[in-house]
């Protein structure tokens, strides 16, 4: 049992992580691409790939695994398009039904999981909700619980802690919206790991400092909601820096893809980088689909071009549409969302 708990954690917390195919990114007549460029579709097409209307799952080896972590990127996509509220108001509902909740963040006790915890209160917080009563449970008590001497927020497991920048970002970006704000030993650890060049790594404490595109773009925005503009205004320098000719972003080199190009578009937006924006828009863009596609894959945004993948689909949409929007996460919010989940208009 200890066995699959941890390889089932493992590849959960890996299932982000997806092979770059070739980019070959289909051309788009004009009057496509004014449609294209609509990521409420893109919101409604996701928000019909949820199982059960709720949820959606990883399956690995043929047996399906909750899959939490790309649940709440649902959330925050519904928020940011401002479409599919009922679904979104269900997958928070699931994501935080006890055995679901405890399976992602841990008992609180023996496991306590700093990333998918400080996740989960910033969903809550972006639709409204109280983090400090989650069915009974303290959140943000709990992450404040999880954050060191030092400043960074670990994970408490006997498993080993898998805390990163994503796990240090989200945890500034949802105790910023709280009374007693964002920590500023927490902002200073952050700030601490950026590399020579002004980007930010995903693992720190590394013997070679390797920026990552995707933890510089999340590591920017919470360091601008915790006051410190300087330092995100070096990773935002170090993205256009990186950003391709196409206007997509990857990641060691990989190949330009809607994910990290999602997460960097909308820090970049946030940032007021307004022409690299509009260049990772435009590229977004190219990549969703359009009337020409099978009917029941209009909207979706897919992962690089190369032909339509299914099971990355969801991810890349859920990505895609923060950079499409622009709204950054310490923006993001629910309110006055519609509940419908819009299909994209053909003739």
């Amino acid at each position: 049992m200890v066995v699959r708990r941890s390889r089932h954690r493992l590849l959960a917390l890996l299932c982000g992580v997806l092979a770059a195919l070739t980019l070959t990114t289909p051309a788009v007549a004009a009057p496509e691409r004014a449609a294209l460029t609509r990521p409420e579709a893109a919101g409604g097409w996701l928000a019909r790939q949820l199982v059960d209307g709720e949820r959606f799952e990883a399956v690995f080896d043929g047996v399906a695994y909750p899959d939490q972590g790309l649940t709440l990127d649902a959330v925050f996509a519904f928020a940011a398009t401002g479409v599919a509220d009922d679904h979104g108001g269900d997958a928070l509902a699931w994501v935080t039904r006890p055995d679901i909740r405890d399976g992602y963040l841990g008992d609180g006790v023996s496991e306590a999981y700093a990333g998918a915890t400080a996740k989960l209160a910033l969903a809550v917080q972006v639709r409204g909700g109280d983090p400090a009563d989650v069915g009974g449970v303290d959140l943000i008590a709990r992450l404040r619980s999880l954050q060191t001497p030092a400043g960074r927020f670990s994970d408490r497991s006997a498993y080993g802690d898998y805390s990163n920048a994503f796990s240090q970002s989200f945890a500034l970006l949802a105790l910023d919206r709280t009374a007693g704000g964002a920590p500023p030993a927490a902002a200073a650890w952050l700030a601490g790991t950026r590399c020579p060049d002004g980007g930010y790594p995903l693992l720190p404490a590394q013997p070679v400092c390797t920026s990552d595109v995707d933890a510089t773009a999340l590591a920017a925005q919470a360091l601008r909601a915790a006051d410190r503009p300087a330092d995100a205004a070096a990773g935002l320098r170090w993205l256009v820096s990186v950003q391709r000719a196409d206007g997509g972003f990857a990641n060691a080199g990989g190949t330009p893809n809607a994910n990290s190009t999602g997460l960097a578009a909308q820090a970049l937006r946030d940032g007021h980088r307004l022409p690299a924006w509009a260049r990772a828009r435009a590229f977004l863009a190219g990549l969703q689909v359009g009337c020409a596609g099978a009917p029941a894959d209009r909207g979706a945004v897919d992962f690089d071009g190369g032909g339509f993948d299914p099971p990355t689909a969801p991810r890349a949409t859920a990505q895609a549409v923060l950079g499409l929007t622009g709204i950054g996460y310490a923006r993001l919010s629910a309110a006055g969302a519609d509940p419908g989940a819009p299909a994209l208009a053909c003739p």
